[in-house]
């Protein structure tokens, strides 16, 4: 009799243990569906687009040397990496120095208020944010306008000037998504130990070099992962360059990204198989750099 109780708990036991892991697989599992579905699907069929012609026979290289000789293709690549090295100077800068600030508020009722304005902008899409600040730098409608007047502007086009685009899109950028990471990596300090601050307290250091010291070097993989994810999306620039084109009938220029270039083939010149192989060439740029930032990281190293 208590052989057969036994029996039957280390049966319960295995049962419970193992239902956690039927579930994960469930959960895994839809996501598995969702990303071949809207991933590896789409980035298959524009594979073979980019290596083919119109009519499906392979063309090797063919197309990736028709798009680069576009005289619109180098100047879009400038644009996208000047425009990439604004974003993530930002992200790093100023997002981690605002989650820092926020940890050392985070006594009192002001860090939670300062979170919910950081995150506030993020509720509006990539598109209707634009809109807005269409309106903002609108020197005729802007709220601003006297402070658009005092730096010199006083019409539309002159604030849009072709010069001043990778720091407008950069802020446009920063406003949008900025606040979702501040909350990410004020959440990562919330994780850093408490005897490890304790430690830093007793040894004398102060609120820069515990941050620099401290905080910042436990914190890698976070920024890592926060500027893979920025990289990405930044050089897919599109709807901000897109819509400010329109709505300056033209002065941004239609093809200032490669992703706009892309678009430019596709739809106004008929060229599929061009705009497959700009889409590639993003796709094996964007792995490239998160390859090359998670081996120089460690970012999969266990702690």
């Amino acid at each position: 009799m208590t052989l057969t109780h036994s029996s039957a708990g280390a049966e319960h036991r295995r049962r419970r243990v193992s239902r956690p892991g039927r579930a994960g697989v469930a959960f895994v599992a839809a996501y598995v569906v969702l990303l071949i579905a809207f991933g590896v699907v789409p980035t298959g069929y524009a594979i073979y687009f980019a290596f083919t012609n119109a009519e499906g026979g392979f063309t090797g290289f063919g197309n990736f040397m028709t798009t680069a000789q576009d005289f619109r293709f180098l100047p879009a690549v400038g644009h996208v990496a000047l425009y990439l090295v604004f974003w993530l100077a930002s992200l790093v800068v100023i997002v981690v120095g605002l989650a820092l600030l926020l940890h050392r508020l985070a006594s009192g009722g002001t860090s939670k208020a300062l979170r919910f304005l950081f995150y506030i902008p993020g509720a509006l899409a990539g598109a209707a944010s634009v809109l807005v600040w269409l309106f903002m730098l609108d020197p005729t409608v802007s709220p601003v306008s006297s402070l658009l007047g005092a730096m010199g502007y006083d019409t539309f086009g002159e604030v849009i000037a072709p010069g001043h685009l990778p720091l407008l899109f950069t802020t446009i950028a920063f406003w949008t998504g900025a606040g979702g990471w501040i909350v990410v990596i004020y959440g990562a300090l919330n994780n850093i130990p408490r005897d490890v601050m304790e430690a830093a307290r007793i040894d004398g250091a102060g609120a820069w070099q515990t941050a620099w010291r401290v905080q910042i070097p436990m914190l890698r993989k976070w920024i890592v992962y926060m500027v893979i994810l920025a990289f990405a999306g930044g050089a897919q620039l599109f709807v901000e360059p897109q819509l400010l084109s329109l709505a300056s009938v033209g002065v941004a220029g239609r093809d200032y990204s490669l992703n706009q270039l892309s678009y430019d083939f596709a739809f106004q010149m008929n060229n599929i198989n061009g705009a497959a192989a700009v889409s590639v060439e993003l796709l094996v740029v964007s792995l490239s750099v998160a390859g090359l930032f998670v081996a120089r990281s460690g970012f999969f190293d266990a702690e």
